[in-house]
């Protein structure tokens, strides 16, 4: 059986925010990081720090809401696009926008992990993981 590891992290964050919490922490990998760069970038988390413990490590993400008494969070939905079992992939061209451009698209590319913006720049197509919206 396959674990899907960015559907898990997609779900942290997402569980995270919906429940108020001020930080998140989740296992580590380079795939991980990469997009905790772009969700930064992007103004959908204040942070993020690697955790190091001798073995697999982690990532502590700090989350972003409004200022305002009801705490509104920055991030309101995550949502997986490929999986394990069925891989989507697209050519720059093809990817989409998300919430006519209020949202991200992450893709995989040969370059690294990409926005959907930066995918047409680069003229560049991959595996797209998730919308971040």
């Amino acid at each position: 059986m396959q674990t899907d590891t960015i559907a898990d992290f997609i779900t942290c964050i997402r569980n995270a925010s919906s429940a108020k919490k001020d930080t998140v922490e989740c296992p580590a990998s380079k795939m991980r990081k990469s997009i905790c760069e772009i969700l930064k970038r992007e103004g959908f988390i204040r942070d993020f720090r690697m955790l190091n413990d001798n073995k697999q490590g982690g990532v502590r993400i700090y989350l972003k809401y409004s200022k305002s008494k009801e705490k509104i969070p920055a991030i309101n939905n995550l949502k997986r696009v490929s999986k394990p079992g069925l891989r989507i992939y697209k050519k720059e061209d093809e990817v989409p926008d998300v919430l006519g451009g209020r949202g991200v698209s992450i893709v995989s590319t040969s370059k690294g992990i990409l926005t959907n913006i930066e995918c047409r720049e680069q003229k560049i197509g991959g595996e797209l993981l998730c919308y971040v919206w």
